[in-house]
């Protein structure tokens, strides 16, 4: 079978970084380029603070577009008919076997400007508006590090506060020094904010921050950067991770991922373990195009995936609590009590305007599920957090089969070899049909549309259906590269601060199964 190789993110300019080679344009570049590096963001954040999700349609949104198309109608209908997400993002009518590419079925993840991606506000749903004091602080401790950071987002209960989670895992006074929108943002229950830095080269990052911030590193460190790299790179996700570092008078822990890794994640679900932290609202801090292409597939596959696993009605707080959940279903440490079993629903009720930025634009795009309340007939229904409006998708196996071919693709495999042992198919026969669904088309003839296999799948009712089978899918995928690198916690972190993470997560986890239990208690009195 072939494999699909994902192309290299870095790009002509990315040589000048290692080595520093002046960057010679090519001709469909302006003369005279001097390949300088520029660190993307996007301004102008407050101005859309109250304005409806970019690519959402508040018009479509306040009446049922099209009801969802019912099963006994016939397929035919339902293919010639349904809509596509075009090169632009928008809705269109496209034809289901001919037609130009787009970014979602071919996604060119070797551009390096933004002016390269489908159009000028792709992908800004990502961007998520926050306090621009606290914004800057974040964005100072980037700029405390040496070594090249392309692309940076800091996520979890540190960046956006849960106050329902009565608390657990912060004080009062954690950071040492922090700056006054850090301690402001907190309020008093003072959190670690963990990072995730993107970098073009992994050994040649670690060697820089090496020379400037060896105390950031265990023991491991004083191996070198080939052997930090090497243990970033070969066990787990891919990911190195550095904790309980004070940088700027703020506690923080970061993550360092190689870009090719964290694309390929994104768009292919080989491990799901970065791509499931950006499927929940994060603060980027320094973007890149590649980055965002790669993330906005990552977006939608997990929009698909959820209305696998939902029934034809649902709330938005069910979508998106399917949605955050997708990432802890195969997490160990949410089996054996090392993490707070109300996570999922504290992270959705705290940050469902968010959720609603994040996916609104792709749930507005896609032909399949729609907005069916009259709740979004109101005008600031969208940041307006008591607002839990229903949704209802188009169950249709030929519509549901498409789905699954849209999958990603890794993903999307392992979900083939599941069903292939389930429907008992001949390993000849099911090798051609592999051969005949693959994504490397060069005429570009075949679309990503499912066919009599896939339609089979979304029609699967035994033993718990497609259901079942997707998430034995996702957990399958999640639990070895979360195991490693949680093995590899006391290695790269050394043993007392991973004694001491494990113990705040213990802790914290302890605390979320009281709080389970005394509302369980209340419910039966």
């Amino acid at each position: 079978m072939t494999l699909r190789v994902v192309p290299s993110v870095l790009g002509k300019r990315g040589l000048t970084e290692l080595y520093g080679l002046p960057f010679i344009p090519a001709a469909r570049r302006r003369p005279f380029g001097l390949g300088v590096r520029h660190y993307a963001t996007v301004e102008g954040d407050e101005r859309r603070d109250n304005a409806p999700p970019p690519g959402f349609d508040v018009a479509k949104a306040k009446q049922s577009r099209n009801p969802p198309i019912s099963s006994s109608q016939s397929s035919s209908t339902s293919t010639s008919s349904e809509k596509r997400l075009s090169k632009d993002g928008s809705s269109r009518p496209e034809s289901t076997t001919t037609g130009g590419s787009d970014w979602e079925e071919h996604p060119d993840l070797s551009i390096d400007k933004f002016s390269e991606l489908p159009t000028k506000d792709f992908g800004v749903n990502q961007h998520m508006v926050i306090n621009e004091e606290f914004k800057e602080a974040l964005r100072q401790i980037l700029w405390k590090f040496r070594a090249p950071i392309r692309y940076a987002f800091a996520y979890g209960s540190g960046v956006f506060p849960q106050q329902s989670s009565g608390g657990s895992g912060g004080n009062a006074s954690l950071h040492p020094s922090p700056p006054d929108a850090v301690a402001k943002v907190q309020d008093g229950n003072q959190k670690m904010i963990d990072f995730i830095f993107g970098v073009s080269y992994s050994q040649h990052w670690h060697s820089l921050n090496l020379q400037d911030n060896r105390d950031h590193y265990s023991a491991i460190g004083s191996l070198g950067s080939y052997a930090v790299t090497k243990v970033q790179e070969s066990f787990g996700a891919g990911v190195y991770f550095n904790p309980y570092i004070t940088v700027n008078g703020t506690l923080i822990k970061y993550g360092v991922v190689n870009l090719d890794t964290l694309c390929k994640d994104l768009s292919e679900w080989n491990t799901l373990y970065l791509a499931g932290r950006l499927q929940k609202p994060v603060k980027i801090l320094r973007d890149n195009p590649a980055v965002r292409l790669a993330n906005q597939v990552n977006l939608i596959a997990a929009v698909r995936t959820a209305l696998l696993l939902l029934p034809p009605e649902f709330t938005e707080k069910e979508l998106y609590s399917t949605i955050a959940g997708i990432s802890y279903m195969g997490d160990p440490r949410m089996t054996i009590g090392g993490d707070d079993p109300r996570k999922v629903n504290n992270i959705v009720t705290n940050q469902l305007p968010n959720f609603r930025r994040l996916y609104a634009p792709l749930i507005d795009n896609l032909p399949n599920i729609t907005f069916d309340d009259p709740a979004c007939s109101d005008r600031d229904w969208l940041s307006d957090p008591t607002v839990n409006a229903k949704l209802a998708q188009n169950m249709d196996p030929v519509t549901r089969g498409h789905m699954v071919r849209r999958l990603p693709n890794a993903f999307r495999q392992k979900l083939y070899f599941e069903y292939q042992s389930k429907f008992r198919i001949p390993r000849g026969e099911f090798n051609e049909m592999l051969e005949k669904t693959k994504d490397e088309d060069p005429d570009r003839i075949r679309k990503r549309e499912g066919g009599p296999f896939e339609q089979r799948i979304a029609q699967d009712t035994e033993g718990g259906g497609l259901r079942e089978e997707v998430k034995q899918v996702i957990e399958h995928t999640i639990r070895w590269p979360s195991l490693m690198q949680s093995l590899k916690g006391p290695l790269t972190a050394g043993f007392s601060r991973s004694l001491r993470y494990a113990r705040e997560k213990r802790e914290k986890a302890r605390k979320g199964a009281k709080a389970v239990a005394d509302e369980a208690k209340e419910k039966k009195q």
